[in-house]
């Protein structure tokens, strides 16, 4: 049988690599997107988690909203992205420096 500290303990352990992909790798910014993703699937798995333990519907009403959030968070930066790397040939970060129009 499955328990809660087994849920919480993959949700830390997921957690704990999207924010070691923030840190280490800050020049792709792909790589700073998934991380992201990867932190709210995190969080995600605490809600259910959470929510199947107490018996309450709350947490999973939290992770549907968090799921839209996430995927117009990934639309949006995506085409961001794209853009970016039009006019500067490069998805490096210490690229996009410059704020000129």
């Amino acid at each position: 049988m499955i328990t809660l500290s087994d849920y919480l303990i993959v949700g830390a352990i997921l957690f704990c690599l999207s924010l070691a992909g923030i840190f280490l790798n800050r020049k792709n910014v792909i790589i700073l997107l998934m991380s992201i993703e990867l932190m709210l699937l995190a969080v995600n798995m605490n809600f259910v988690a959470f929510s199947a333990f107490l018996q309450d519907i709350a947490g999973q009403v939290f992770v549907f909203f968090i799921l839209t959030v996430a995927a117009a968070e990934a639309a949006i930066g995506l085409a961001i992205l794209v853009v970016l790397y039009r006019s500067k040939q490069s998805i490096n970060v210490d690229d996009m420096d410059s704020m000129k129009g």
